[in-house]
């Protein structure tokens, strides 16, 4: 492909979004803008600031000088690499609570777009298809069950040395499942012209061929 195109990749978490996206962009040579990681990493600033994540108005402020950027390395916060700290279980639940700030996703919204003007890009997360590209040529949307999505984040937790029971992430997913799919602001959904695909029982390298042999037709 020479020209510029768009891939949008949307579902709840642990759906395997990033690691898809990661890997389809490695070999269609693209870019690839995790914007989840953009709201973790507003999250760890706010959380080293020493912010609860309902302090709506602090965190705002935040958006007034806080810079994000993607490199090959890993994600930078600040000029600071923070790739593992924006993983952390804590994070993760913090975001899900501030992402749904109006000012927070008018902000990191507009910062994706400008990302994507000018590149081929694949970009995941909640609201990728339905808002922030729109006019993406490629869209799909992940689902697996919740079990097979918190086994998934047991496992990657369970790597880095983080300990949490099963259960409870369980839990944890179905409650920012709700959190996404009733925010008033962008919520999550699939675009009417995204294919769903059901990955709960398929391997990474079979939905990476089953997305790359759609953008092939």
């Amino acid at each position: 492909m020479n020209k510029i195109f768009q891939i949008a990749i949307d579902g709840p978490t642990a759906s395997g979004k990033s690691t898809i996206s990661s890997i389809i962009a490695e070999e269609l040579k693209i870019a690839y803008i995790d914007t989840g990681a953009m709201y973790r990493a507003l999250a760890l600033k706010a959380y080293r600031k020493g912010f609860d994540s309902s302090f709506e108005d602090g965190i705002n402020g935040l958006l007034d000088d806080i810079s994000i950027d993607f490199r090959e390395d890993g994600v930078y916060l600040d000029g600071e690499n923070v790739s593992d700290q924006i993983r952390e279980n804590h994070i993760s639940l913090y975001a899900s609570t501030i992402s749904a700030y109006p000012k927070v996703r008018e902000v990191l919204t507009k910062m994706q777009k400008e990302i994507a003007s000018n590149k081929s890009v694949i970009m995941d997360g909640r609201d990728i298809g339905t808002n922030v590209l729109k006019d993406a040529e490629y869209k799909f949307f992940l689902i697996a069950s919740p079990e097979v999505r918190a086994i998934r984040r047991y496992k990657e937790l369970e790597s880095r040395g983080d300990k949490i029971e099963l259960d409870k992430l369980i839990e944890e997913i179905n409650q920012r499942d709700f959190n996404d799919t009733n925010r008033k602001i962008n919520p999550m959904k699939k675009a009417k012209d995204a294919m769903e695909i059901d990955t709960s029982e398929m391997t990474v390298e079979e939905v990476k061929n089953f997305i790359i042999s759609r953008i092939n037709e």
